[in-house]
């Protein structure tokens, strides 16, 4: 039998019915005098403690309203189902009966929400007294965790099973409910933009077909304000400087399942920028090398963006001229005439104030000298805000932290300033069990295991084994990357790679070492130098030999067979990049360019020279929404002391999409196998552009057009098979093509549709191709 909590208001109701004649008195002026209080249905209270809510004095006139007051003392302890307080001559007697204890505490019908998350929410506990008002708390708060994943017809309602010894079971009796999703959201008062574009600008999305899988479509009220911020920052971005967001009305369907939420909002003009100037107020500053940092354009739309970018570009400027206290202030004068924003830049001289200390709080894990180095300001320097906006963003992209919040206080004088830094450690390592898909490779297993913090010291540790068709490997690394305390990356790893006829009639394998470190030698760029040794075999390779049973010639080029064995290779080498994302003056736009030396021959079988050129852009500055892409790659190996190459060393695989792996570049078509023997020199050109396809932005699905244009040649030995010499000239393939980018839980997957567009007769063409998509 299960006891209602209506039953509980119901004794309590009695209970003081019981009470209130025993309290009546003939007239206010009437006294009680107490000789004695008797208590009576107490189990586990002591007298004492019921005699201290009471707090009736022996031997002291006490009034009725004392009397009743006392009364609510007790049942205000939340200890007693019923209380009664009777005068009876000289003696106070008390009558309780004490809310049983809880035995165990459960809960029925979730889901959703596991019994362990449920179970630290509530504050009712097991060998504790039953409260009903505690379980009313806790069932309110259940149901507030629901309605926190969008279940806004979440019910919780608790009920009380009773047992022997004046005990009860306590169970949460749950209905979940379906998730409340967002089944409509509009617009009104936007005329430049439609609600399907402002759709995409917010992070709360409209439930769709895939509403079950996309968890931005159930309502929460707190990412309203963030939806508010996205809604402003993209108006004003597009030039609509006095855009307002006037009034968001969620509204909720009779049957408490869906929202329909309406933005009232109001665009305002669209102002382009008029008069740009730089003015100086610091006496002996001169404004001209400022006003070239500017790059906000006369006639352009507004955007404060690019007024950020200038200001960026400025102080830094400032910081490179040793100016402390340089305040960059941009000053808008409106004219709604003409729809026009005149700026100005104004160089003035800010408040002296500098950093007095650092504090950090709630590293657990990560040590303190990990997150202090990602700030280039030190107690005593100059306080530059935006350089401590920077250096929190830099801590954010360490990725060690779940939350980071970086802020100042005043300190110990108005001069000075406390920055405060407060992270939220998060998990860093991971063990991952995956598979892999390629159409030249096939389906592949691969088990990793990494940790990027570790030890808390910001340390890198990796270590993958993988296995496809044809091909299997595994590899180590561990990386330092402040190593002496400096911003000096050392870095270790190890690689063991076996191919087995991977689209070729002969085996590879390859082990090797390499360590190197790796320092910024501006802003923007870095050199790395490092030292690699590996042993290098191609094996399995046959020569060419008749099968009287089928009657054909099999067997690989002599070039292959005069190519088989092992050789070491000993290299030292360096790598300039330059990435412009580093400093970020560009936002819109972004460029990277690496070169590198690999020089063989410190010992070890071979003696080359290998380069590499990459350069490539990216760039919205087009249109936010569609992204432009450019990439060049080149390279060249050289071989020294007369010797030759060997395919395992050479440029071969996948260069050009639209081809397979090896399949293109030299090859022997007078060997049964019309081996591909890769080349000593390629260069490859690349471009696309990803856009929007018209579905919804929260399914992650995307598409693109792509031309890729390039070659591999060259040879030292030529001479083929029947004594045919191999064409190794630089003969150029092109393709063309389509792809679907998809955003996936396993990651970004990239599918290309390609075509072969220009090539030999012996190539191997790809018409699709199923890849995880790289990062530019």
């Amino acid at each position: 039998m299960k006891l209602k909590r209506s039953t509980c208001a119901v004794a309590l109701i009695a209970g003081l019915a019981g009470a209130i004649p025993a309290l009546t008195v003939p007239a206010p002026a009437w006294a009680y005098v107490f000789t004695q209080v008797r208590i009576e249905g107490n189990e586990r209270i002591e007298p004492e403690t019921i005699l201290s809510f009471a707090n009736i004095m022996r031997g002291t006139e006490v009034s009725a309203g004392e009397v009743n007051d006392a009364l609510q003392r007790i049942q205000n302890s939340g200890l007693f189902e019923t209380v009664s307080v009777t005068p009876q001559g000289n003696t106070l007697v008390i009558r309780v009966k004490e809310w049983p204890t809880i035995n165990q505490v459960s809960f029925e019908g979730n889901n959703r929400i596991k019994d362990e998350q449920l179970d630290e929410i509530a504050q009712s506990e097991p060998r504790r007294v039953y409260s009903p008002a505690q379980a009313e708390r806790d069932a309110s708060n259940m149901a507030q965790a629901y309605s926190s994943q969008g279940r806004l017809a979440a019910r919780v309602t608790p009920r009380i099973i009773p047992r022997a010894g004046n005990r009860v079971d306590l169970v949460f009796e749950i209905r979940e409910g379906d998730v409340t999703e967002i089944e409509r959201i509009g617009f009104t008062g936007n005329r430049a933009f439609s609600d399907r574009r402002l759709r995409n600008v917010l992070e709360t999305k409209q439930a769709g077909i895939l509403r079950r899988f996309i968890q931005s479509d159930t309502y929460s009220p707190e990412r309203l304000a963030l939806d508010e911020n996205l809604l402003t920052e993209f108006y004003r971005s597009q030039g609509f400087a006095d855009f307002k967001v006037q009034g968001v009305a969620p509204e909720l369907a009779r049957e408490r399942d869906a929202y329909f939420v309406t933005y009232a909002i109001e665009e305002g003009p669209r102002y382009r920028f008029g008069r740009i100037d730089t003015v100086s107020e610091i006496p002996g500053v001169d404004a001209a090398p400022f006003q070239a940092q500017n790059r906000v354009r006369s006639g352009s739309y507004y955007t404060p963006e690019m007024i950020d970018v200038t200001i960026r570009r400025m102080e830094t400027i400032a910081l490179e001229q040793g100016l402390d206290f340089v305040s960059i202030e941009p000053r808008v004068t409106r004219n709604p005439r003409n729809q026009t924003l005149d700026l100005t830049f104004a160089l003035t001289r800010g408040a002296r104030v500098f950093v007095e200390r650092i504090d950090i709080e709630g590293n657990t894990t990560t040590l303190d000298e990990v997150i202090r180095r990602q700030f280039q300001t030190v107690e005593g320097d100059p306080f530059n805000p935006r350089e401590i906006r920077n250096s929190a963003e830099r801590i954010r992209a360490l990725g060690y932290f779940a939350d980071a919040q970086v802020e100042t206080r005043q300190g110990s004088s108005p001069e000075q300033v406390i920055v405060d830094v407060n992270v939220e450690e998060q998990p860093t390592g991971s063990l991952e069990f995956g598979a892999s898909y390629g159409a030249s490779s096939g389906v592949g297993l691969n088990i990793g295991l990494s940790q990027r913090n570790f030890l808390g010291r910001g340390q890198e540790l990796a270590a993958s084994i993988s296995t496809t068709k044809g091909s299997r490997s595994g590899s180590f690394t561990f990386a330092e990357p402040f190593f002496l305390g400096r911003d000096l990356r050392f870095s270790f790893s190890g690689w063991y790679r076996e191919t087995d006829q991977d689209n070729a009639k002969y085996n590879t394998r390859s082990a090797g070492l390499q360590t190197g470190v790796e320092f910024p030698i501006s802003k923007s760029s870095r050199l790395d130098l490092h030292y690699k040794l590996s042993k290098d075999t191609l094996f399995d390779v046959d020569p060419i030999t008749y099968d009287e049973e089928d009657g054909e010639y099999d067997g690989s080029s002599p070039i292959l067979v005069r190519e088989e064995g092992s050789e070491w290779t000993s290299a030292v080498g360096y790598r300039y990049s330059y990435d412009s994302r580093r400093v970020g003056l560009n936002p819109r736009t972004a460029t990277k360019l690496s070169f590198t030396q690999d020089f063989a021959g410190l010992g070890g079988d071979v003696k080359s020279v290998t380069s590499l050129l990459s350069a490539g852009v990216e760039s919205t500055a087009w249109r936010p929404n569609i992204t432009l892409r450019g990439e060049f790659e080149a390279g060249a190996i050289h071989m020294l002391d007369d010797q030759s190459s060997r395919v395992i060393d050479r440029f071969n695989g996948q260069r050009v999409r639209g081809f397979e792996t090896n399949g293109i570049g030299p090859r022997d078509l007078e060997a049964p196998n019309e081996d591909a023997l890769g080349g000593n020199y390629f260069w490859v050109a690349r471009a696309e552009a990803q856009f929007p396809v018209g579905l919804p932005e929260e399914y992650g699905v995307s598409g693109g057009i792509f031309a890729d244009v390039g070659s591999i040649w060259g040879l030292q030995d030529t001479a083929g098979a029947n004594g045919v010499e191999v064409d190794d000239s630089m003969n150029v393939r092109a393709a063309v093509g389509l792809s679907i980018f998809w955003t996936t839980p396993i990651g970004p997957l990239r599918m290309n549709f390609a075509k072969a567009v220009a090539k030999e007769d012996y190539d191997e063409t790809q018409a699709f191709d199923l890849t995880l998509s790289t990062k530019f």
